[in-house]
């Protein structure tokens, strides 16, 4: 057990160095300026605004670019992220205005035109970072006025950018960039066209402090109608809950009530009738399932993304994630990943051992690939993808090389470790009856009692607890909305894990009561359904709430979707065999086994 403990020790103490160097961070971010001090301006990248993960380096595009074109350095999380800061060609000194400043004068060749008109055309945006804070603007716009035809339309490209920065004393507070829709460049012909960037700069004082200049990216999330939504949704959740508990109480309590006067009569009227129900199995219910290892594994695998998933809504509450941290959420993911494999490691293996497994060396190879090698596969045939098209999501070699260490360094000795202490921990697997030599053969069972109806029954009620906020959540990951309203997402998290437990619990009740004595993979299956759902949730947003399009979009959208809803699937089937298990352990502790 020493080791299980070391390796929580190391999870806390990434969390609190991720916390910390977070802060550390945002502190260093903490610039003052004297007036005509230069304030460090980067161009990051360029898309089409409904194509989020398809986003090119900024100077991909022909714009006019420094003679020297300086990169900043970058986290491992602004890496993941797509981020790709390089120097803008555009100068804002603190405090010192300008009015239509030349960047520089370019006659635009026929390719150049056609590639800005192209841009044009899929609404390219582009992104940059003025002392840490973000700025948005469209590179052009398509003319449709009047027009039926498409044929008809005309582009522009605007070459007039105005930033408006407001101060407060000797730091920056707040930035944005308006376009000037006067000012264009006529890009509808294939042919040269001359083109002259322009850029003004106007200075405003504000009494905003500091501490408070990230807060107007955040309110969004909480205007009156959004948090009117969420509520709605908790309180749609919460109502759910309710009546599945209510549920479970008046039948499940009553049912069991009944089942224990009945199990409990002495021995001479138990001799006189059959046994039937649940109590007929006993000896049956805790014969170990097949496939122990692999089910080991997933146990394991799903038990780290549980804990995984706690320490990231506790860095989301004490505000680490904070609106354009550049890569905080995938930096931890990585790191506290990372640390947690020691927990899969130890579970993995000590039930595997519970469960007289032999093969443990297997078991932990099994556990360390199970979510990992989905994970991996996908992201070589993305990351190819991504490279196919230049894009930025497309990970540098350098990168990958961390990565791979973090794994082999990192992952690989901790899931070692807590698979070591699992196997040492000698625990026995807890059954209160004891299992017969010969399994019972299962009755006819009809249709609906089947594995996939009932994961469908399953899956349902956990999935309409927490439907509501996924729209905000897919949104926020998927679109250009910010999402920081962590406390009630954490709740919509706990209704989900309660919801699951129950259903689960009910349906493992049932199950049993039916005779059907293998409930291992049953109440994994239907506890984990719910990934399904979600999986399925995502095909409904993908065609009918957002406009994404293109192989590299598409590709990305349900690659990681798919990834992420496996690891759903994990977790929550992990709860709801946990939760089976325990319900199942009680009830066959409250009566006499034979």
């Amino acid at each position: 057990m020493r080791n299980f403990g070391n390796s929580t020790a190391f999870v806390i103490l990434g969390v609190f160095i991720l916390s910390c160097v977070s802060h550390v961070r945002s502190d260093a971010s903490d610039h003052r300026y004297k007036e005509g001090d230069p304030v460090p301006l980067y161009a990051n990248k360029v898309g089409p605004f409904h194509n989020p993960s398809e986003t090119y380096r900024y100077f991909d595009l022909p714009f006019c670019s420094p003679d020297h074109v300086k990169e900043k350095k970058e986290a491992l999380g602004e890496v993941l992220n797509g981020d790709r800061l390089v120097s803008a060609p555009y100068k804002l000194n603190f405090r010192e205005e300008k009015d239509s400043s030349v960047v520089c004068k370019k006659k635009l060749s026929k390719d150049e035109v056609v590639f800005f008109r192209k841009a044009v055309e899929k609404d390219y945006y582009f992104q940059m970072y003025y002392d840490d804070l973000p700025i948005w603007g469209f590179i052009g716009k398509v003319d449709k006025e009047g027009k039926a035809d498409p044929s008809e339309y005309k582009y522009y490209l605007y070459k007039h950018i105005q930033f408006d920065v407001l101060y407060n004393k000797d730091r920056v507070i707040e930035i944005s960039a308006r376009m000037d829709p006067h000012l264009l460049v006529d890009l509808t012909e294939d042919k040269e066209v001359d083109a002259e960037f322009m850029y003004t700069v106007k200075w405003k004082e504000t009494g905003t402090p500091f501490e408070k200049r990230m807060e107007r990216y955040s309110m969004s999330s909480s205007l009156p109608h959004h948090l009117e939504i969420h509520w709605f949704s908790i309180i749609n959740s919460c109502v759910t809950v309710l009546l599945l508990t209510g549920f479970l109480a008046t039948i499940l309590m009553r049912v069991l009530k009944n089942d224990f006067i009945k199990y409990g009569q002495d021995e001479e009227a138990a001799d006189d009738q059959e046994e039937t129900g649940w109590k007929y199995i006993h000896g049956d219910v805790f014969r170990f399932p097949k496939y122990k290892s692999l089910f080991a594994a997933a146990l394991g695998s799903g038990t780290q993304l549980f804990t995984l998933t706690v320490f990231i809504f506790m860095l989301a509450l004490v505000g680490v994630f904070y609106p354009y941290n550049r890569g905080a959420l995938f930096t931890a993911l990585v790191v506290i990943y990372a640390l947690t494999s020691g927990i899969a490691g130890y579970v993995a293996t000590s039930f595997y051992c519970q469960l007289e497994g032999t093969n443990w060396v297997r078991n932990l190879l099994l556990t360390g690939c199970l979510f990992c090698g989905p994970l991996f596969l996908t992201f070589c045939f993305l990351n190819t993808v991504a490279i196919a098209y230049s894009a930025t999501a497309a990970l540098p070699f350098g990168t990958i090389v961390v990565i791979v260490l973090i794994w082999t360094l990192v992952t690989s000795p901790l899931l070692v470790l807590g698979g070591i202490a699992g196997k040492n921990s000698r625990a026995e697997f807890q059954a209160p009856c004891r299992t017969t030599k010969y399994p019972r053969e299962i009755p006819p069972l009809p249709w609906y009692r089947s594995a996939i109806p009932q994961m469908a029954m399953a899956g349902f009620l956990p999935f309409s607890a927490i439907y509501i906020e996924l729209y905000y959540i897919f949104a926020s990951v998927w679109g250009h909305r910010i999402y920081t309203i962590y406390s009630i997402l954490f709740i919509v998290f706990i209704i989900l894990l309660i919801v699951t437990a129950f259903i689960t619990v009910a349906l493992t009740y049932f199950q049993l009561a039916a005779e059907d004595h293998e409930w291992w993979w049953r109440s994994f299956l239907c506890g984990g359904s719910t990934g399904l759902f979600i999986y399925a949730y995502c095909l409904y947003y993908y065609y009918a709430r957002s406009d994404m399009s293109g192989f590299m979009q598409t590709s990305f959208f349900f690659g990681y979707m798919a990834c992420i809803c496996y690891g759903f699937f994990l977790l929550l089937g992990t709860v709801g065999f946990r939760a089976s298990l325990f319900f199942v352990r009680h009830i066959y502790r409250s009566i006499k086994c034979e």
